[in-house]
This record gives C-alpha cells, structure tokens and sequence, in this order.
C-alpha cells in the first residue's frame, strides 16, 4: 500500500513539474493546447472546403473530431525521444521506476486532451447537434485504449533513443507520414474500396475513426474498437519488453 501511494505521489509531482514547464512564462496557457488544432483545422477547411470544394457536409466539425485526439497522439510520440535525455539528471539521482517518466509525459497529454472537449462541444452546437449518452462510457474507454497504446509507443521510442539518436529525427517524419495516411481530414469512405482495407494496417486508423464515430454520431463501431484494443495491447506490451530490456544499461548511455 505504502508502495502504491510512494508510486502515485511521484506521478503527481512529476506530471505537475512537466505542466508547470510547458506553461512557463505563457500567457494564454491552456489556451495554447487548443490553438494548434484549430489552426490547422482552419488551413484544411480553406484548402479542401473552399478551394477544392469537397463534398461533405459539417466538414469544420468533422475535422474538429480527429484533430484533437490526434494532436494527443502526436505531440505524445514527437516528445518520446527525449523523454529520458531530458530527464537524465533526475534518472541519475534517484532511484525510482523509471518507466514512470514517459508514463508521466502521456498523461499530461491526456490532460490537456480532456481540457480540449468543451471546444468540440461547442462545434457540436454550432452546428445544432448534442453530444450523446454514449460519451459517458465511449470516453473513457477509448482514453484507456489511446493511453495504452501512446505510452506503450512511447517507451519503445524513448529507450530506443537513447542508443540510436536519430529516432528523435525519424520519429517526426513518420507521425507526419502517419497524419495523411490516418482518415482525420477525410473520411476513410473517400478512400478506393480496394484500398479500404488497407487503411485499417495504420494502427492509429481504427482509433481515430473511433473517435470521430462516437463524437459526431454517438456510436462506437466495434470492429474499429476491437482493432483498436488489439493495436494498444501490442504497443504496451512491445514497450514494457523493450523497456525492461533496454533500461539495464540506460546508466552507460546517459
């Protein structure tokens, strides 16, 4: 019990350390956490609704729907390559699990995504819809499969780093690659249905379809939720096993 609540308060300290440094000397602050999506939200809409005029009604909203879970997702897997680097004076000082660290970094993600469902309850209203029932449990259910997956990800990311440092430079060109590969500024029904299928290889599709699913309409597919919790299962185990492996010899490298 004292080990739990030892584990629990170094997860509070260190997730509050990292808030406090991502805010520092900011003046919007959360603010800045909903900016980004919008932005770009508002370059594809003028790129794709206005200038080639796609087909699709409540395109902002759609939109709206993808990129906030996926901003989660990328700036969670951007930061794995340094998790560790950037806390190696910590790492060196005190003895504690050091898997917490990028545990810690997912978390404050998620935070920051939670604080970020008011603005698209807010689309949802614009656009005279409501959000449904099945956010009650379609929520938190698909915050524990997107956590699993990102933290497993992120630990397989952070140790691997530490001994090939050009991750940190791979790691970016793949989520952007990931981003047009993954249906979020289109819907995976514009894709050729000989290719269809193909999509659901991205392990990030399944999830992200997910989402927008449950936001814009209420439901959750099962298929996709299945497929989703198969993806996040695999990273977190892949993560702990790489890990558990790599970590023995973190003290060589930092």
């Amino acid at each position: 019990m004292r080990k739990f609540e030892y584990y629990r308060d170094l997860i509070f300290v260190l997730t509050q350390k990292e808030l406090k440094i991502r805010y520092k000397n900011t003046a919007l602050g959360y603010l800045w956490s909903i900016t980004n999506p919008l932005a770009f939200a508002l370059v594809f809409y003028v790129a794709f609704k206005i200038i080639m005029r796609i087909e699709m009604e409540d395109y902002a909203l759609f939109l709206i729907a993808g990129l906030f879970p996926w901003q989660w997702f990328a700036n969670s897997i951007n930061a794995s390559p340094m998790v560790f680097l950037g806390n190696a004076s910590l790492i060196k000082k005190v003895n504690f699990p050091r898997n917490i660290i990028p545990f810690t970094m997912v978390l404050q993600d998620i935070i920051h995504f939670v604080l970020s469902i008011p603005v698209i309850v807010l689309f949802l209203l614009i656009y005279h819809k409501t959000p449904d029932l099945s956010w009650s449990y379609g929520i938190p259910l698909l915050l524990g499969i997107q956590f699993s997956m990102t933290y497993g990800l992120s630990l397989v990311i952070s140790s691997v780093n530490l001994f090939f440092r050009d991750i940190e430079r791979l790691i970016l060109i793949v989520t952007m690659l990931l981003f047009y590969f993954t249906p979020i500024i289109y819907p995976e029904t514009m894709i050729p249905s000989q290719y269809r299928t193909l999509v659901y290889f991205n392990p990030v599709s399944p999830l992200m379809i997910s989402w927008k699913n449950l936001f814009l309409h209420g439901v959750l597919e099962m298929n996709a939720l299945a497929l989703s919790l198969v993806y996040s299962l695999i990273a977190l185990f892949a993560g702990h096993i790489v890990f558990r492996k790599l970590s023995r010899r973190f003290a060589e490298v930092l």
